[in-house]
């Protein structure tokens, strides 16, 4: 097969050029990855703000350094609108999101609209592999349609593939080099040429046996962590009712060498993954006639923690003889998880709106979020405040939303009136002085 021998030999020498589509926090670390082993790339995004950052060499993501990206630049990367310029690249790789709509059901919009955008301009030759999230069998019922629609043959014109994503946004140990990554082919060939495309690129590449394997498996990585949440969620309601410190039991238990993991409790579910993912396959297991009640049970769970939390702050004011309604709350932290500047899905919204819907008077200060730009769902228009003695004595509760460790906590302690801890920053409460309650 003459398409798929001159492309694999095209991976291996670095000749080929690399297109992503999409360039946030999953395409553009891709990007910087396939740049610095010596490919050409060029990024697609629908974003022209974006599209400018990236060609003037600068970045929009806190822990992606500018100078990485000027590197790339420099390396021959190029970003665009155009998607017409989608026929230059040998391997094309989707990196778009797949949110949830309004009734927690798959949108797969963004996906489909890219396709359908990619679709006029692709051609013989190339490897398509979708990133995106979504539930088994998006792949051969979405994509390959639109492919076959354009005369294309798939597994002798054109090789398409499914490699989910595995992104640690602002993690020190795992980069997109590192982390082993899962791929299944539509056939036997579109695998084989797809692991060409990533092998130059990543250490460890794990084939499956199809394109629904290898999407099955990414939900299962997210659905195992959102069950194991909920349930240290709901022990640690547990616990505190029976005076219980939830985290030196996790701490004990984690002491086990085998059959155990530790998970740890929060105020609710964050991230582009978790809170999303595992109701894709809940929408998918419908069509089967199956109820997948124990991931729509953790879902319940760890939806239900941002009221949790909530009624702990009414609590704990009420115990300073203090109302909610009309109490000034400033909340910690607004990034769904420390040290990084992705709100995505944070349940500091959620927390807002609900303590904002009881009359609270709400602020925030986070040194990674600056700013509260508008959502999908929220639109507060609020600027972080600056974390000194004034803003800390002023608010009637301090509510430690994520723990990064840009704060000095100490400082915190000493300048707060009250605080609610939803991430055990302040361990031994009753050593503060009775400021600090849990949550």
């Amino acid at each position: 097969m003459e398409n798929i021998s001159s492309l694999i030999k095209r991976f291996e020498s670095r000749q080929a050029i690399i297109g992503i589509v999409g360039l946030g926090y999953v395409g553009l670390p891709l990007m910087l990855r396939f740049s610095s082993v010596g490919f050409r790339v060029l990024g697609i995004d629908i974003d022209p703000g974006k599209v400018e950052r990236l060609n003037a060499g600068k970045s929009y993501i806190k822990h992606i350094p500018a100078g990485k990206v000027a590197e790339a630049r420099q390396s021959g990367f190029e970003a665009t609108s155009d998607f017409s310029r989608a026929a230059e690249a040998d391997g094309l790789i989707i990196c778009v999101p797949t949110p949830l709509n309004k009734n927690r059901e798959p949108d797969l919009s963004y996906v489909i609209g890219t396709v359908d955008s990619l679709a006029p301009h692709l051609r013989p030759g190339q490897v398509l592999s979708l990133e995106s999230t979504t539930y088994p069998g998006t792949t051969e019922e979405e994509l390959l349609p639109r492919i076959q629609v354009r005369g294309l043959k798939v597994g002798e014109d054109l090789f398409l593939v499914y490699s989910p994503e595995r992104e640690d946004p602002g993690s020190k140990n795992f980069n997109p080099s590192n982390i082993p990554k899962v791929i299944g082919g539509q056939t036997a060939a579109c695998l084989q040429a797809g692991t060409a495309l990533y092998a130059s690129a990543i250490e460890r590449l794990v084939p499956v046996s199809s394109t629904r394997a290898a999407e099955m498996t990414k939900l299962l990585e997210n659905i195992f962590r959102s069950v194991n949440i909920a349930l240290v969620n709901e022990l640690k309601i547990l616990c505190l009712r029976m005076g219980i410190d939830i985290h030196e039991v996790i701490r004990a238990a984690a002491t086990k060498p085998f059959g155990y993991m530790p998970f740890y409790p929060g105020p609710g579910l964050g991230g582009h993954c978790i809170p999303i993912d595992p109701f894709y396959l809940t929408f998918k297991a419908r069509e089967y006639d199956i109820s997948t009640r124990f991931i729509e049970l953790a879902g319940e769970v760890n939806s239900s923690m941002p009221y949790f939390v909530v009624q702990r702050v009414m609590e704990a004011l009420n115990q300073h003889g203090k109302a909610l309604k009309g109490a000034k709350i400033l909340l910690l932290g607004v990034a769904y998880k420390k040290n990084v500047d992705d709100d995505r899905e944070s349940p500091s919204y959620k927390l807002m709106e609900l303590l904002i819907q009881r009359g609270a008077d709400v602020s925030y200060s986070d040194p990674h979020i600056p700013s509260l730009r508008p959502g999908r769902k929220y639109n507060f228009g609020l600027l972080s405040m600056p974390l000194d003695e004034v803003s800390l004595s002023q608010a009637d509760c301090v509510l430690i939303a994520t723990d990064h460790d840009a704060y000095d906590y100490g400082f915190i302690l000493e300048h707060s009136r009250l605080i609610v801890d939803t991430r055990n920053v302040f361990s031994g409460p009753a050593a503060c002085g009775g400021k600090v309650y849990q949550a």
